[in-house]
C-alpha cells in the first residue's frame, strides 16, 4: 500500500467527536452521550438522551436555523434542530459510517461507499445519490464534497465562486466544506483550498505538516502534527486566534467560532460567544471515537 493510500485509509469514515455549528457546538463524550451549548432555538441542542453515539455533526447556516446529527454506533442515525426541509428526518438511515451537516440538510456516507442526502436541494447540493467508492463526506451551505478511495474529489451543488472546482485534485486524505470555500488535506501534510477567498480563506499554500483541516463560514483552521493549530481567514469575532493552544487532537470550525479538543478530553474554543456556544471550559470525558 502506497503512503498516500495508508494515509486516506486511516483517515476513511471519519467519527467527529466535536462539531461547531453556526451558534452551537456538540461533542460526543467517551461513553457515547452527547453534550451541547449555545443556541438552542430550534432544539438543535436537545441531545441530551442520546446513547450509543460514534460521531457528531452541526449544521451551520448564515441565518441561524441549525440542527444536529448523532451516528449511533449500530448504523442508525439521530438529529435534533430546525427541520423545515426534513433535514432531520433521518431515522429510517441504515449501516451509515459517517455523516455531515450544512445548511438545511443531512448528508450520510454508507458502509458501501454510497451517499445518501436529505433536505433543501435547491442547488442541487443533495444530488449525490450516484456517488460510489466514497471514504468521507463534507456538507457546505449550499455545496456538498466527497473524497473518494482513490484520493480524488467529487462535488454537488453550488459553484458560482468555483467551491465545487475539485476534480483535478488528487492525493486527498481529507476533505472540508465551508459557507463557499472548500478546503483538502494532501497526504504529505499540505493543503489545497478553492472557492471565496473575500477574507483570506482559502491562503492555505504555505501550510505544512497538517494532520487536519475544517472549514468554517469564511475562515480555515488546520491542526499541525505538533498539536498547535493555524487559522486564516475572516477573524471579526476571534475565531482565528488559536495560535496558542497546545496539545489539540481534533479541531473544528463553525461560522464564527472554533473548537478544539485536547488530547486530555477537555475542549477549548475562541471565537463569537453570544449564544455560549464557546462555554465548554468545563466539558470533560470528550474523545475522538474509535467506534
Amino acid at each position: 500500500m502506497r503512503g498516500s493510500e495508508a494515509a486516506l485509509e486511516m483517515k476513511r469514515w471519519p467519527k467527529n467527536s466535536i462539531a461547531a455549528g453556526y451558534r452551537h457546538t456538540a461533542a460526543l463524550q467517551m461513553d457515547g452521550t452527547v453534550t451541547a451549548v449555545g443556541d438552542n432555538k430550534y432544539g438543535q441542542c436537545d441531545v441530551g438522551g442520546w446513547s450509543g453515539m460514534v460521531a457528531v455533526a452541526a449544521g451551520s447556516a448564515h441565518t441561524g436555523n441549525a440542527h444536529t446529527v448523532g451516528l449511533q454506533r449500530d448504523g442508525k442515525v439521530k438529529a435534533a434542530g430546525w427541520n423545515k426541509y426534513g433535514q432531520c428526518d433521518v431515522n429510517d438511515w441504515l449501516e451509515m459510517a459517517s455523516i455531515a451537516a450544512g445548511w438545511r440538510r443531512t448528508v450520510g456516507l454508507r458502509s458501501d461507499g454510497s451517499v445518501v442526502a436529505i433536505g433543501g436541494n435547491n442547488e442541487g447540493q443533495c444530488n449525490v445519490s450516484g456517488w460510489r467508492d466514497i471514504a468521507a463526506v463534507s456538507a457546505g451551505d449550499w455545496h456538498t464534497v466527497g473524497l473518494q478511495l482513490d484520493g480524488t474529489v467529487t462535488s454537488a451543488g453550488n459553484n458560482r465562486y468555483g467551491q465545487c472546482n475539485v476534480h483535478e485534485w488528487n492525493d486527498i486524505v481529507e476533505i472540508s466544506a465551508g459557507y463557499l470555500h472548500t478546503v483538502g488535506l494532501k497526504s504529505v501534510g499540505t493543503v489545497s483550498a478553492v472557492g471565496l477567498n473575500k477574507d483570506g480563506q482559502c491562503k492555505v499554500g504555505d501550510w505544512r505538516n497538517i494532520r487536519a483541516i475544517s472549514a468554517g463560514s469564511n475562515h480555515t483552521i488546520g491542526l499541525q502534527k505538533d498539536g498547535t493549530v493555524v487559522a486564516v481567514g475572516q477573524n471579526n469575532a476571534g475565531q482565528c486566534d488559536v495560535s496558542h493552544w497546545r496539545d489539540i487532537v481534533a479541531v473544528s470550525a463553525g461560522c464564527a467560532h472554533t473548537i478544539g479538543l485536547k488530547s486530555d478530553g477537555t475542549v477549548v474554543a475562541s471565537g463569537r460567544n453570544s449564544e455560549g456556544q464557546c462555554v465548554v471550559s468545563g466539558w470533560s470525558g470528550i474523545g475522538l471515537s474509535r467506534g
